[in-house]
């Protein structure tokens, strides 16, 4: 393919040289003329592991040039790949002024006639927020175009997950390919430019490859900082920090895996509450600051609050819950997040129906029984004998449980208001639905 790459910065350079040595034509362009210079020269500006003997070879073979003229660039390519910077702003927020730009001068010299025969594909490459393609950058191209984006000229976005330091290799042995695509022959275009590289390909809308560095980054930012901070703790406490997470890494069960990232309510329960307040606590006596961990449990009660404000929202006082218990399967309350949202809406002045096929009150024992005479010392009148009662009580339904008894009965349409705290099975299809609200989905 015949492909234009604006910014040759890390991502910008990195891209071109790879996709000129994967066998495209491509023509790298930047505002700085020393840069356009030195890829011209076949010298890489960046400095990266095997991005100087990549430059040179494709720019000796004539796979790549560069050039300061965006007219010529377009003139002279198919498909565009947006790399320019995306920096924050004094106040944290993302600075888009270089892609509005970029996109301006694209959209001004594709209406000038600018582009190789056929549908030319504008691609963003930026991290950028959600909505940031939609909202922002496609009216600036149609405006310019004078067309209409997915029909006479394609966008798409195409995230990059490329490490300094390794991203000549990650370019060719990428952990996945993203492709938010706004119409299937822009998503096309872009899957024929990485044809042949390793690692799963996801087509997504667009919003949600925007989202997806994003979810990438900060997670990857959360575990730098929680290895720091338990290292530290550990330091404070005379354990061997590495040896500790020689162990952690070794369970890909749980620590290592899926397990645990999906979206859904709060957790609670016997275990990490109290496990979380104890390890905080003794960080605090050994004058260890650990923002991440103290702040994991003032998190999971904001979310479990969310719930309750869902519940605000619908205007509606009588309410059904589905599930009490911590775990499905069990009667343990301890801790359950489902007992501390009755509890809160108890407080607020809602008329409460609860069910919970595994928790009966003249079963409850010990320190089962103690905490919830503590919590909720009324559960014996909000306790509900079948999924019926609730729903014939219930004018907003919040949904805590996967029973089959329960997921069975949920109406569709007419009926109380759905408040979904797990992802239902069928959430998709409830989502179009306007009694349906999903807690983080």
């Amino acid at each position: 393919m015949r492909v234009s790459v604006f910014g040759l910065g890390y991502v910008g350079c990195v891209s071109a040289a790879c996709l000129a040595d994967m066998g495209h034509e491509v023509i790298g362009v930047d505002v700085s003329q020393v840069k356009v210079d030195l890829v011209n020269d076949g010298k890489a500006p960046v400095v990266e592991e095997r991005i100087g003997e990549l430059v040179a070879e494709v720019v000796r073979s004539g796979a790549l040039r560069a050039t300061g003229d965006v007219r010529e660039a377009i003139a002279g390519s198919e498909i565009s790949l947006v790399c320019v910077g995306t920096p924050s702003e004094l106040n944290g927020s993302l600075c888009t002024a270089y892609l509005e730009r970029v996109t301006e001068q694209i959209g001004a010299a594709l209406a000038e006639g600018g582009g190789t025969k056929g549908r030319h594909t504008v691609v963003f490459r930026s991290t950028m927020l959600p909505g940031t393609c939609l909202n922002l950058l496609v009216p600036i191209l149609e405006k310019y175009v004078g067309g209409t984006a997915g029909v006479e000229v394609g966008v798409a976005v195409n995230p990059e997950f490329l490490r300094e330091g390794t991203s000549v290799k990650d370019f060719f042995d990428p952990p996945k390919t993203v492709i938010g695509e706004l119409d299937p022959e822009s998503g096309d275009a872009v899957a024929a430019l990485y044809e042949g590289l390793p690692g799963e390909v996801f087509r997504v809308p667009v919003p949600t490859a925007e989202a997806i560095k994003y979810a990438d980054n900060a997670f990857h930012g959360l575990k730098i900082g929680f290895a720091n901070e338990l290292g530290a703790v550990c330091q404070a406490l005379g354990v061997d920090s590495h040896q500790v997470m020689d162990v952690f890494l070794a369970d890909r069960k749980l620590n290592i895996s899926p397990a645990y990232l999906r979206p859904g309510f709060a957790f609670g329960g016997s275990c990490l509450p109290k496990d979380l307040r104890s390890l905080v606590h003794a960080a605090r006596r050994a004058d260890v600051s650990v923002p991440i961990l103290s702040h994991v449990l003032p998190s999971n009660s904001d979310h479990l609050q969310r719930a309750v404000e869902l519940v605000e929202r619908t205007g509606k006082r009588r309410a059904g819950i589905f599930g009490l218990s911590f775990k499905p399967g069990t009667d343990d309350l301890r801790e359950s997040p489902l007992v501390e949202l009755a509890e809160r809406l108890y407080g607020k002045g809602y008329d409460l129906k609860i069910y919970d096929a595994n928790v009966s009150l003249s079963r409850l024992l010990g320190a089962n029984r103690e905490y919830i005479e503590n919590r909720l010392p009324h559960l014996a009148q909000l306790l509900a004998n079948s999924v019926d009662e609730v729903l014939e009580h219930a004018e907003v339904c919040l949904v805590g449980t996967r029973d089959p008894a329960v997921l069975s009965a949920l109406p569709h349409g007419d009926g109380p208001v759905i408040v979904d705290l797990i992802r239902l099975p069928d959430a998709e299809a409830r989502q179009s639905e306007p009694g349906y609200m999903g807690l983080a989905w």
